[in-house]
């Protein structure tokens, strides 16, 4: 096994939250060495990863841009091409490309608490050679997507389909739909995107879900942000924009989540502006209540005009069995398919399906307790960047980055070399991390860490809260633990946790 030289911090990922990272790691502690290790062969990470057609942001730019990095586009739901300059832009300015080492996937990693050292396992992709590298501190900005793998359940009947069969992760290049009967399978942020899209030159695209999501229209062009970037400095109108973004959807957030029914019966009002009320009723009414899933966004309404031109529809029923020539639903009806689009859900993973362990013993993810949505109870300098699922992810990634960076100054400036959150309350109450009704979270369930019923132990979901306790907070709370060389090792270790020892 190859060996490869020591590091104070590594990246895992070069994506949104691995830049945000690397910027904060830089600026709080820019003594510090450190490497972003990206298993692809691009920076983007998701906006590489996914190809279909129409993909965008499902979040105003101006939350899902950095907050050090002002987005300066006409679009505020931006195409994936535009993001993926954004980002380019912004490791150029950052001189980021010489910290990135691409084709390096994160196959396991082991900390030694007495030498307060990670050991990694790395797969180089482009030689098959494993390589090990080392830090003090590893921040994993992978996402928690499975990039290997999407949710792709087998349907009766689908070998004899004689048609094109295509999942939304794994799009080819090049399909050639102009002029093809296309079916999406799916209901969310993906089927949104992609209808409107292929239906531009298909001949005619049937989203088919089983049940319906909640859609709201914005308009492609935020034109406060637009106006207000003529007669101010970027950097002032940014950041005005992002506070008035932030805000409002916070407020719509709380409000949402204390008036479900009048929530919901705003929605679909709104949606009456577009469609007629029978096919709302049918199509685009859950049995949820706002926010238990995602809301989609659909830009200047452009799923609506698709329907209304009739060169897309919509279909609520279940799956019979694949056809020759399409789909049998259960109510007996046939949707004819030249093409078949899975878009159904993503499948999710945790520390980017690496193997972590503590002193030679495995973590169990669905063991762990996160702490302050970033570390872990008991597991020493580790830390997760995961965004909001009720705004953009941006919005988190960067109060993360920026604790980290602000840790790591701390620890360095009292000789610290170990940090480790100590849960003391083993009976505390705890539940998903991510709390959402979606399939795809649901069939990850008991794999994700919990949280717990009490900050620091319970996620906020809310931005300006984070703020004051993540960027303004004490780093030493009385919860998190700080070790220097020759001192014990912390009594609060994750194996001892597990055992429901404090």
């Amino acid at each position: 096994m190859k060996t490869v030289k020591h590091f104070d911090n590594l990246i895992i990922g070069a994506g949104l939250s691995g830049i945000s990272a690397a910027h904060y790691l830089q600026k709080r502690s820019p003594h510090r060495s450190f490497a972003i290790l990206e298993r692809r062969g691009e920076i983007g990470g998701t906006w590489d990863l996914f190809k279909y057609p129409g993909i965008r942001s499902d979040s105003d730019m101006h939350t899902l841009g950095f907050a050090f990095k002002p987005w300066v586009g006409v679009k505020a739901i931006a195409d994936g091409p535009d993001i993926m300059a954004y980002l380019q832009e912004t490791v150029d300015e950052l001189a980021l490309n010489e910290k990135i080492v691409f084709h390096r996937t994160l196959v396991a990693a082991d900390y030694d608490s007495a030498r307060a050292i990670w050991t990694l396992v790395i797969q180089n992709e482009t030689t098959a050679e494993a390589e090990t590298w080392t830090c003090n501190f590893l921040h994993l900005c992978s996402g928690y997507y499975d990039y290997d793998e999407g949710h792709a359940p087998t349907f009766k009947g689908q070998d004899i389909f004689e048609g094109q069969i295509v999942h939304q992760q794994f799009w080819p290049e090049n399909l050639d739909y102009a002029g093809k009967r296309v079916v999406v399978i799916g209901s969310g942020a993906t089927a949104i995107t992609v209808v409107p899209a292929m239906a531009e030159t298909a001949d005619h695209v049937v989203m088919l879900q089983r049940t319906p999501s909640y859609v709201v229209e914005l308009p492609a062009k935020d034109a406060f942000a637009n106006r207000l970037r003529k007669w101010l400095p970027s950097g002032f109108a940014y950041a005005v924009t992002r506070w008035r973004n932030v805000l409002a959807n916070l407020i719509s957030y709380r409000l949402a989540r204390r008036y479900p029914q009048r929530a919901k019966s705003y929605l679909l009002k709104e949606m009456e502006k577009h469609l007629p009320r029978e096919y709302i009723k049918q199509h685009f009414t859950p049995s949820y209540n706002p926010w238990d899933q995602r809301v989609c966004v659909v830009p200047d309404g452009d799923l609506f005009k698709s329907i209304r031109k009739k060169r897309a529809s919509v279909v609520s029923d279940r799956i019979n069995h694949f056809t020759q020539d399409g789909i049998l639903l259960k109510s007996g009806e046939q949707l004819s398919a030249d093409i078949i689009v899975l878009a159904i859900g993503l499948k999710l993973n945790v520390f980017g399906g690496a193997q972590l362990s503590l002193d030679g013993e495995p973590i169990v993810s669905g063991d762990l307790v996160t702490y302050k949505g970033m570390m872990f109870g008991g597991v020493p300098n580790l830390a997760v960047t995961t965004g909001y699922t009720n705004s953009s992810w941006t919005l988190k990634a960067d109060l993360v980055s920026e604790y980290i960076g602000r840790l790591m100054s701390f620890m360095d400036e009292r000789q610290y070399v170990e940090c480790v959150p100590e849960l003391d309350d083993p009976g505390m109450g705890r539940e998903n991390a991510i709390n959402f009704t979606s399939g795809y979270v649901q069939r990850a369930s008991h794999f994700l860490p919990k949280q717990g019923d009490r900050w620091p132990w319970k996620l906020a979901q809310n931005y300006a809260l984070d703020i004051r306790q993540l960027r303004f907070g004490k780093l030493n709370d009385g919860v998190m633990r700080f070790r220097r060389h020759g001192e014990p090792i912390n009594s609060g270790s994750y194996a001892k946790l597990d055992r429901g020892v404090s």
